[in-house]
């Protein structure tokens, strides 16, 4: 699950200080450019039969986030050693300081990592400056990558996720490949069945249907035997981390945008007069049926709540609700199902999403062998075991999602695999690849909350697209 929350303060000082850092020159085309180019890739230097035993008796480096996808890959690393003779040391951080640690590291341009996890969004803050190897040209040659790696296996979409050409608004999907999608997460509904069946209700298929059940569940599921419970849980804390799950999905499932991009100048459209008109209906389900103490709430509070059964519903990841719902996990467990969520006016099921990727520096000295460590992480072999021995759920390889095993593991979780197979390809990043990603969304947040308090909206998201315009410009 995305446990990423910054502190922005802290992150924009950060930023101001990878910003003074020395400009490294980032690698050209990626998987998607010119496959026959390799820029001075270090990948161009192996050469020969692919071999797993190339770099044996070298060590890599890996800096990790606590997550259980971390944990499955930990659980797994004998596998590799045995499989390659390369030892992997590690450092694990909790999320809290996580991305400071990664930041503060890469600016330094120390290599103290030679392997590392990240989101796709940050490619958008690392690879400008140069931060990140391009392993499009690694991906390309023969002798580097085993055919078992099967690149087609993987869902496009994720892939092309951390691919990017280092150009504000310009579209994913082009350029250098900067990370590998390793483990990801859709943002769906999840419900009470419990409370669901006492109070003869069923998931919304619109968001005017969404906002009333919220309320509904709010009224009507303490005087049915559920104390406490609200209606639906969505995150509400000042962090660009609250606008990307449900409040990004179901902005995009009502074909709104972020920016508009005219002659590569970028254009603020939260203050378009339907973007204001779904902003403040958003912070009126709030009101009407979320949390009491919402501008607080990240997503454990939100997964928590579904969990101990005070929210009635839930949106957000689905690994969110995921590990309250497996056996034992929760006073709810056995009792939450999935759905994916209200469609959009035209029936859109536009998705956004959260993907855990392992990316390179692009300062190790020890490339190849960081390389045969991200081929093996990502590849079938281990994904296959984390998914069906671990909780390496929501698969970034369509084998995978398809394997019987894993199906027979997830198939107790009421429409799981339906919500799964429903938008797994509709589900992208539906933000606007830009440097300034996350002090935009932490404002957007910030005048989420705003709006939630009773501030005009119209007025709030003009206030909003006037100073990002000036930042983005």
């Amino acid at each position: 699950m995305d446990m990423h929350v910054h502190d922005r303060r802290r992150f924009l000082a950060l930023a101001a200080a990878a910003a003074s850092a020395p400009l490294l020159t980032a690698c050209g085309a990626g998987f998607g450019g010119d496959d026959k180019k390799n820029d001075g890739s270090a990948a161009a230097d192996v050469t020969g039969s692919f071999d797993w035993k190339r770099e044996k008796g070298r060590t890599v480096k890996a800096l990790l986030n606590k997550h259980p996808y971390t944990d499955a890959l930990i659980a797994d690393l004998k596998t590799f050693t045995e499989k390659t003779g390369i030892k992997v040391e590690y450092d694990v951080f909790p999320e809290d300081n996580y991305f400071d640690k990664l930041t503060v590291d890469l600016s330094s341009g120390r290599a103290s990592y030679d392997v590392f996890m990240l989101g796709a969004y940050m490619v958008w803050q690392y690879g400008p400056p140069g931060w990140l190897e391009d392993l499009g040209p690694w991906m390309r040659n023969s002798s580097a990558t085993g055919d078992e790696w099967d690149q087609a296996d993987f869902f496009p979409n994720l892939l092309q996720a951390d691919q990017w050409s280092l150009k504000a608004g310009a579209p994913l999907g082009q350029g250098g490949q900067y990370a590998l999608p390793w483990g990801w997460e859709t943002n769906v509904v999840a419900y009470n069945t419990e409370v669901f069946n006492k109070l003869g209700l069923k998931p919304a298929e619109s968001f005017d249907e969404l906002r009333e059940l919220a309320g509904v569940i709010k009224r009507k599921a303490p005087g049915a035997g559920f104390d406490g419970m609200y209606g639906i849980a969505v995150r509400g804390s000042r962090s660009w981390a609250t606008i990307h799950p449900g409040f990004m999905t179901m902005y995009a499932r009502n074909g709104l945008h972020d920016f508009t991009v005219t002659g590569g100048k970028l254009k603020p459209a939260m203050n378009t007069p339907e973007a204001i008109a779904f902003t403040q209906d958003w912070a009126g389900m709030v009101k009407q049926g979320g949390p009491p103490s919402w501008t607080s709430y990240t997503w454990y509070q939100c997964s928590s709540d579904l969990g101990a059964k005070k929210a009635g519903m839930l949106f957000d990841a689905d690994t969110a609700a995921y590990f309250q719902a497996v056996q034992g996990a929760s006073p709810a467990s056995g009792k939450i199902a999935f759905h994916p969520g209200p469609k959009g006016p035209d029936g859109s099921l536009a998705t956004n999403m959260w993907i855990w990727s392992l990316g390179m520096n692009a300062r190790s000295k020890k490339k190849s062998a960081a390389w045969l460590f991200l081929q093996w992480a990502t590849g079938k072999e281990h994904l296959r075991k984390g998914a069906i021995t671990y909780n390496h759920i929501d698969p970034v390889r369509k084998s995978i999602s398809q394997d019987g095993a894993y199906k027979d593991k997830m198939k107790h979780l009421e429409g799981f695999i339906d919500t799964f197979e429903t938008v797994v390809d509709q589900t992208k990043i539906q933000f606007t690849p830009q440097e300034q990603f996350f002090d935009a969304t932490t404002s957007w947040a910030a005048a989420l909350q705003e709006i939630y308090g009773g501030k005009n909206a119209k007025s709030v998201l003009n206030g909003l697209a006037s100073d990002l315009a000036s930042k983005v410009s």
